[in-house]
C-alpha cells in the first residue's frame, strides 16, 4: 500500500456532473438545530445557539467549508441556522461555504417532480442561497422507481436549483441503478453518504466502496466517530448516554479500538483518538463529515488535517475494526 499523502484544507475534489468541488474533511450539522436528539432540550445542555456559532467560526477559519445538512434536521431548524450563519459571515468567506442538503423521500412523496421541487425551494428559503450546492436523496425509501427520482433531480438541475446531485444510505446495487438513471439525463451522482468508521466498515466488504470508486462517487461517511465513541470520552465503565444507543456497539471491543488509536496518535506527536479515526477515513477515500457542537470540537476535528497515517498506521486500524451491520430500515432511520 502507498503512503498516503497528508491532506489539507486547501485540497478539493470536484463532484461528478459540476462545477462544486469539496474539501478532504466537512461537517455534519444533524445535531445543529434537533432539540429532540442532540441538545438545546435534549441531553447536550451545552449545545446552544452560541456554541454553535463558534463551531461554525472555528472551521471557516481551520478552512473547513463543507457542511452537510438536511430538511428532515430538526423539521428545518437545521438548514435555518445555517442559513442564519450565513448571513453573518463576510462575503469573502461565505463564498467559499459549500453547503449540502438533502430531500426525504417518504412514502407518500409521489408526485416527485412536484414534490422534490417544492422541498428544495423551501430548503432554499431556509438557506436564503440561490442554489444547493449537493442536493442529496436521503435513503432509497421511496416507492417510486429510480427514474422517477432521476427525471424529478435533472428538472431540478435544468431550473439551476441544485448544482450537483447525490444519494444518501444507497447499497451497491441502488447506487448504480440511480446512476444509469441520472446518466441517462445527462447527469451524475457526485456523493454517496454512507455510515462507515473504525466501528462500521461494511461498506468496504460489500463492493460499495469499490463500487463508489469505479462511478466517481465521492463517498461522504457520517458518524465517522461512531457518535463520539471514538473519542475516548466513553468506555466499557462509562458508556454513552442512552439517546446515543440507537446505534450501539459492544463497547469492550470499541475500548480496543480507541486503544489502538491511542497509541498511533502518540506515535503522531499525541494526535487524538478522533483525529486518527478522522484521518483513516481520508487514507480509505471517504471525505468524513463529523459533527462540531462548539469550538473545542471544532478544532479537534480540524486537527486531522496536515499530516497523514502511514500505510502500517492503516493496517494495524483495519486488523482491529469492526464489521456492523444492520437493516435498511434501520440504516436510514438512524441518520434520518
Amino acid at each position: 500500500m502507498p503512503e498516503p499523502s497528508a491532506p489539507t484544507a486547501d485540497d478539493r475534489r470536484p463532484l461528478a456532473g459540476s462545477d462544486v468541488a469539496i474539501g478532504p474533511l466537512g461537517v455534519g450539522t444533524w445535531a445543529w438545530g434537533d432539540t429532540a436528539t442532540w441538545g438545546m432540550g435534549g441531553y447536550d445542555a451545552a449545545l446552544t445557539r452560541s456554541s454553535i456559532q463558534e463551531a461554525w467560526d472555528a472551521c471557516l477559519d481551520a478552512g473547513i467549508v463543507f457542511f452537510d445538512t438536511a430538511e428532515a434536521y430538526g423539521k428545518g431548524e437545521s438548514e435555518r441556522i445555517i442559513g442564519e450563519l450565513l448571513r453573518g459571515t463576510d462575503e469573502a468567506r461565505r463564498s467559499r461555504v459549500v453547503i449540502a442538503t438533502k430531500f426525504l423521500p417518504f412514502p407518500w412523496r409521489v408526485r416527485l417532480r412536484h414534490d422534490l421541487r417544492h422541498a428544495v425551494q423551501a430548503s432554499l428559503e431556509r438557506l436564503g442561497t440561490e442554489a444547493v450546492d449537493l442536493y442529496q436523496i436521503h435513503g432509497p425509501i421511496s416507492i417510486r422507481g429510480h427514474g422517477a427520482f432521476a427525471e424529478a433531480l435533472a428538472a431540478v438541475h435544468q431550473e439551476g436549483l441544485i448544482r450537483a446531485v447525490g444519494v444518501s444510505n444507497y447499497n451497491e446495487q441502488e447506487l448504480r441503478a440511480i446512476d444509469r438513471e441520472l446518466r441517462a439525463h445527462g447527469l451524475r451522482v457526485a456523493t454517496n453518504q454512507i455510515e462507515y468508521s473504525l466501528l462500521r466498515t461494511r461498506p468496504e466488504t460489500t463492493g460499495l466502496l469499490a463500487a463508489c470508486a469505479e462511478l466517481g462517487v465521492v463517498p461522504l461517511a457520517y458518524s465517522p466517530i461512531g457518535q463520539g465513541r471514538l473519542t475516548g470520552k466513553y468506555s466499557a465503565a462509562d458508556p454513552p448516554p442512552g439517546k446515543r444507543r440507537f446505534s450501539a456497539h459492544p463497547m469492550e471491543a470499541v475500548d480496543v479500538v480507541v486503544a489502538e488509536l491511542r497509541r498511533i496518535g502518540d506515535a503522531h506527536g499525541g494526535r487524538t483518538p478522533a483525529q486518527v479515526a478522522l484521518a483513516w477515513l481520508m487514507a480509505k477515500g471517504t471525505v468524513p463529515i463529523p459533527g462540531a457542537k462548539n469550538r473545542r470540537q471544532a478544532i479537534d476535528n480540524a486537527g486531522a488535517l496536515g499530516w497523514a497515517l502511514s500505510a502500517e498506521d492503516v493496517a494495524a486500524l483495519d486488523g482491529v475494526a469492526m464489521y456492523g451491520t444492520r437493516t435498511l430500515q434501520q440504516r436510514f432511520w438512524q441518520h434520518g
